[in-house]
């Protein structure tokens, strides 16, 4: 279904970033986009954890060669809840009193709280997948606080209990900790006319309908599942055929497919490209 749709759809846009482009559909006029952290500070701070600066940690595999190293193209791990519990209070041990320490959230979700605000720039870990990391890793005033703690995590995790269990598992070990997203914790969210759902850490904070809502009006969608997956086809039909019946009907102005660097629009009017043979989708958003 989804390469039917692409293959009806207009010429590709680029996307620079992803979440800004689609946090306007529900927050229009919202400038600038508020960091991943300000949405999780409701669970990852409070009265009793006065943290400064909060991120997300996610965990990662890397590969080490002789001269780099990479993160797997399917290098972003999860963890069960226990596994996250274990890493945090295992992390909150070894670290205690350097004015860092780690918070569960969402179930299995790891945050990095800091004592100090922190100033650096730092990448989505999905946009450092098959790539060596130097490029991606924090910049700016605090960049390399955050570069450092992020290799003593690498080396506090080698030969982890959890790692260890995992392998017994033949499940990919966290070699590391990718800490990015951050902000002040103070950060307000502005407010949104919309809805939201899917798995991701900033967009989750804004509702998780599990369902499309009979009155839908503007909302965002974010799919871990790959398309041709057994798990495709659930997303299909939570979302994309309920979307499509919704756009034929007029309660939907635009359909819009993102994926990497490119975003497809299909709209009720007149399909001009009913002629075009759909291709892989892969090959549509220009993915190796």
């Amino acid at each position: 279904m989804l390469e039917r749709l692409l293959a009806r759809a207009g010429d590709p846009s680029r996307v620079e970033d992803w979440r800004t482009e689609a946090f306007l559909v529900i927050a229009p006029g919202a400038k600038p986009l508020p960091s991943i952290a300000a949405a999780m500070v409701p669970e990852s701070a409070s009265a009793a954890d006065p943290a400064a600066w909060t991120c997300i940690a996610t965990p990662v595999h890397f590969s080490a060669g002789m001269r780099s190293v990479t993160m797997a193209a399917d290098g972003l791990l999860s963890l069960a809840p226990g596994e996250a519990a274990a890493l945090s209070t295992d992390f909150n041990r070894v670290f205690g009193g350097a004015g860092v320490r780690l918070s569960v959230i969402r179930g299995a979700l790891l945050s990095c709280l800091f004592d100090d605000a922190i100033e650096a720039t730092t990448r989505d870990p999905e946009e450092v997948a098959g790539n060596d990391v130097f490029g991606f890793q924090p910049t700016g005033p605090d960049g390399a606080r955050l570069r450092r703690l992020m290799s003593e995590m690498e080396m506090w995790l080698f030969d982890h209990p959890v790692n260890r269990a995992r392998l017994a598992q033949a499940r990919a070990t966290v070699t590391g900790l990718w800490l990015w997203g951050g902000g002040a914790t103070g950060e307000p969210l502005p407010p949104v006319r919309g809805w939201c759902a899917g798995q991701d850490p900033f967009f989750t904070a804004f509702g998780s309908e599990h369902e499309y809502p009979r009155a839908a009006g503007s909302g965002v969608v974010v799919c871990a599942e790959q398309p041709g997956s057994d798990e495709w086809l659930e997303v299909e039909r939570r979302w994309l055929v309920p979307a499509l019946a919704a756009l034929r009907s007029g309660r939907l102005k635009r359909l819009d497919l993102s994926a990497a660097d490119r975003r497809f629009s299909v709209g009720k009017g007149p399909n001009l490209r009913f002629w075009r043979r759909p291709r892989p989708w892969w090959e549509s958003y220009g993915i190796q």
